[in-house]
């Protein structure tokens, strides 16, 4: 008695054939989590055309520079960034040693839980915020705390730690593009050491290949010890035009990869595209509300002081050819895996 027809056999080899293969072309995709469509096949084609011995676009190893902002760009920004998250919450831990807080702007805001007021807050605001709250300490102790912090903090959406709401495809260009040879650096409006108490971990870019916005320090000698004191003024912003001056002073050479998502990154790019050669200039677009959020008059909706995408952004990427990426068009997924969206 014949249970499978002489047909079987090769079937079977055929199905086994695509199921071997399958997963492994899957596991050849250097940006798995990304559709196919211009804004995958443009890094594929720049990475291919700047690395090939010979090409027209080959850039030595050593010119192989690529920039990313952080906040929007990868990783969750909105509706607050993380870092001002870490400054609210170190206000009420603070507020017991301070108790001229309750009456004293921006402070009673923050301890009341005024979300009106605080929508409000200038540079003035939040510079006194971030004096009181990242100040008066040294740059070890200061460290210390943010680590802390990160280990327990929990954004309000997804109720899982800041660190693990990275976008995954980012992550993938990150690693594609060290994979050949170039070096990735976090160019961010953020706190310079705040960021760098994460960025090896999670992004994988060492601490020196962070550059941020930073207070002041000193240098002094506590017990026989030297230590660097953070004083409460700001010593650099690494926003907007600042992002190409930080480059310049801490970096020393013109990107030819540049990523960012907002208004901040603008000079950033335009700094990036002023070189020879070729040259890679994109922009996240927050337009996934299901799976993460859709904010900015780029997309029609109301504007936002977190990361804001404006039209007139959105203007200067066409004219200049910069690629707008559509979270909700070219993601096929956002978040590592086990990260998925709540209400």
């Amino acid at each position: 008695m014949r249970l499978f027809g002489k047909g079987f056999v090769p079937a079977l080899a055929f199905i086994l054939t695509v199921w071997l293969i399958v997963p492994a072309q899957a596991a050849d995709d250097p940006l798995a989590s990304w559709n196919d469509g211009p804004a995958k096949q443009a890094i594929l084609e720049f990475v291919s055309a700047t690395t090939e011995e010979g090409s027209a676009k080959f850039v030595p190893p050593e010119d192989r520079i690529a920039t990313f902002d952080q906040d929007g760009t990868l990783w969750v920004s909105h509706p607050l960034y993380t870092q001002t998250m870490f400054a609210l919450d170190r206000v009420h831990e603070l507020a017991p040693k301070h108790p001229e807080w309750k009456r004293k702007e921006p402070f009673k805001a923050v301890l009341a839980g005024d979300r009106d007021a605080m929508a409000k807050f200038g540079e003035g605001d939040w510079a006194q915020i971030v004096a009181a709250t990242h100040a008066g300490m040294s740059t070890e102790d200061f460290l210390g705390i943010v680590k802390q912090w990160l280990a327990t903090a929990r954004d309000p959406r997804w109720k899982r730690p800041f660190t693990e709401l990275v976008h995954q495809p980012m992550l993938e260009v990150m690693d594609y593009l060290r994979a050949n040879g170039f070096r990735t650096y976090i160019v961010t409006g953020g706190g310079q050491e705040f960021v760098r108490v994460y960025s090896t971990q999670v992004y994988g870019v060492p601490p020196e290949q962070v550059v941020g916005s930073s207070i002041a320090t000193r240098y002094e000698m506590r017990d026989g010890k030297p230590v660097l004191l953070r004083e409460p003024k700001i010593f650099f912003i690494d926003d907007h035009a600042g992002k190409a001056i930080g480059i310049n002073l801490f970096i020393g050479k013109r990107p030819v990869a540049a990523f960012g998502n907002s208004g901040g990154d603008r000079e950033m790019l335009e700094w990036t595209q002023a070189g020879d050669g070729a040259r890679l200039m994109m922009l996240v677009l927050h337009d996934d509300a299901e799976r993460e959020y859709a904010y900015g008059p780029a997309n029609g909706l109301p504007d936002t002081k977190v990361g804001t995408f404006s039209q007139s952004l959105m203007d200067e990427a066409k004219q200049r050819g910069w690629v707008v990426i559509s979270m909700k068009n070219d993601w096929k997924r956002i978040f590592p895996s086990g990260v998925t969206p709540c209400r």
